[in-house]
């Protein structure tokens, strides 16, 4: 999450989603793999997920080209997206980077509270996503996983005009992030595809 995650975290839609993803312009997709309404495992297997319809996996991560972050997408990676970040290692970034580029993604640890989690996500869009404006509307505890985890709200302006919504439901277990992300565009799409997230994110188990 939308550049998901293709935003997650392209835009991860993010990317998303985005994202596809963690979103909208900015980033590309490759080829479409039709996913069934059947359980899937996802990223690196170590996720399993169950969607209410079918949605298209896109070839390769709108964030990073990694086995732990994987995208979907109902409309294409500009309108809408799911990501799904799954066992992201501490001192792990979820895009490949130069340490010689002026604005860097921070990378994952696993003593991080949700608020830097949520940080991360933020930096992900303004800094690989293009947004212009990014604003958090809630951050509040939620189960995820059987562990104590959270979900992130915000809204963020690309540079393309568009304004896009997100949600993201995570956890840090055993040391690693596990992370769901939509990222849509904020009239209709983000609307139509969140009874989806939400039953992605409720089927999720660790495999």
């Amino acid at each position: 999450m939308s550049r998901c995650i293709g935003l997650f975290l392209a835009t991860c839609a993010l990317a998303l989603a985005a994202c596809s993803s963690v979103g909208g312009g900015g980033f590309g997709s490759g080829g479409y793999s039709l996913v069934r309404v059947t359980e899937v495992r996802v990223g690196d297997n170590s996720l399993a997920v169950t969607p209410p319809r079918e949605w298209n996996k896109i070839s390769g991560s709108l964030f990073t080209d990694i086995r732990t972050v994987e995208d979907w997408t109902q409309n294409g990676p500009y309108l809408d997206g799911i990501s799904f970040v799954t066992g992201l290692k501490d001192g792990k970034a979820l895009v490949y980077q130069r340490s010689r580029d002026d604005r860097q993604v921070p990378k994952f640890r696993a003593n991080m509270t949700p608020p830097e989690i949520a940080a991360i996500i933020e930096s992900l869009f303004r800094v690989r996503g293009g947004a212009v404006d990014f604003t958090t509307t809630a951050l509040a505890p939620r189960p995820f996983l059987g562990a104590s985890g959270f979900q992130f709200d915000y809204e963020h302006l690309d540079s393309d005009e568009v304004r896009r919504k997100g949600r993201a439901v995570g956890a840090v277990i055993d040391g690693k992030l596990y992370l769901i992300l939509l990222d849509a565009a904020r009239s209709h799409y983000y609307n139509a595809s969140l009874p989806d997230f939400e039953a992605i994110v409720n089927s999720a188990r660790r495999v």
